[in-house]
């Protein structure tokens, strides 16, 4: 049996703290635990095409604690685009599904750093939507 793909752990994880955040199931006290998987120099392209540093992230973040009741976040379609002992790029699909019942569909790539420790943090994101 292979071991578990950190990587994809990671990504799975942190959507889980995003979802837990963005619906306001998670404590406030959560916000520094979900903020420190990013790394200081992360950058993100948004699905609208902006381009954000950590610090507009983080913000983010800090203002949209409970603003998606019943958020609902789904990754699948996992896989390696490239990999190498300290990170890799790692390509996934992720379905948001709230209350309302909006729902958004998104592929993304993400670059991800993986410390001699082991600790596996966010290096810069990609996000096309998908239109059905």
């Amino acid at each position: 049996m292979n071991p578990p793909n950190p990587f994809f752990q990671e990504i799975v994880d942190a959507h889980i703290d995003i979802e837990q955040w963005l619906s306001g199931r998670a404590e406030p006290d959560r916000l520094a635990t979900l903020l420190n998987r990013f790394s200081r120099c992360f950058s993100m392209v948004t699905l609208q095409g902006l381009q954000l540093d950590r610090t507009a992230v983080d913000g983010l973040f800090s203002q949209g604690h409970g603003k998606r009741p019943g958020l609902r976040i789904e990754i699948d379609e996992l896989h390696d685009i490239a990999a190498w002992r300290e990170g890799a790029v790692v390509g996934y699909r992720e379905t948001q599904i709230d209350e309302s019942g909006s729902c958004t569909v998104r592929r993304s790539t993400a670059v991800l750093a993986c410390d001699e420790s082991g600790c596996v943090t966010w290096r810069h994101l990609q996000e096309t939507s998908v239109v059905s």
